[in-house]
């Protein structure tokens, strides 16, 4: 257990600095230097690393629930230097999890070859590593996906917002937090079997 526990650790924190990388990068296409300037479009998941979200959740999380959950420091970007205008704040938010699904697709076709026994590295180990690495960043991406504060979901649905309901958005971020411990307690059940369901699409195999 805490070999397969340290394996999921490690997938866990590349997956989610591959995830806030991708913002960063994103943003500097766009126009903002901030995350170039502080030094966060970077791999090193020193630059990353969020105590509570990078090691106190998931410890909690895989003891608890028998799962691995947790997140890295936000990478930071300045949505008035984006461009080319409202959606800019969209397009940086989606990059996350859209490459938390690449990420999965690639290692999910992968887990079909190896599963297939089409492959020379078909062996248990590598098929339960490559299913942790699909697993994960496939809940990465959903849970990412969700539209509260401050989840990526938040900025793409305040992207349809007229700015007449600036205030709205302003105290959906003010509580987001709660919103989002409210989610994870009583909504999130309803989520997971979502996760299954993509699990099998891309790899072809039940969890």
């Amino acid at each position: 257990m805490q070999v397969d526990f340290v394996f999921q650790i490690a997938i866990l924190i590349m997956s989610v600095v591959i995830h806030e990388v991708s913002h960063g990068y994103v943003a500097s296409f766009l126009g903002d230097q901030t995350a170039r300037y502080q030094g966060r479009l970077t791999l090193n998941p020193i630059k990353h690393l969020d105590f509570v979200g990078s090691f106190l959740v998931p410890f909690s999380s895989y003891f608890l629930g028998g799962f691995i959950f947790g997140w890295a420091k936000p990478v930071p970007y300045n949505p008035y230097n984006l461009r080319p205008g409202r959606w800019s704040e969209a397009i940086v938010a989606s990059a996350g999890p859209v490459s938390n699904i690449i990420l999965a697709i690639i290692f999910g076709i992968l887990l079909r070859f190896a599963v297939a026994g089409e492959a020379n590295f078909a062996n248990p180990a590598f098929i339960q590593i490559t299913s942790m690495i699909v697993f994960i960043n496939i809940l990465l991406a959903i849970f990412n996906l969700v539209p509260i504060p401050p989840l990526d979901g938040s900025k793409l649905l305040f992207a349809f917002f007229p700015n007449k309901l600036f205030q709205i958005r302003e105290f959906f971020e003010r509580y987001g937090l709660i919103l989002v411990l409210f989610f994870i307690f009583f909504l999130w059940q309803f989520i997971f079997p979502i996760i299954i369901l993509l699990f099998r699409l891309i790899t072809g195999v039940a969890i």
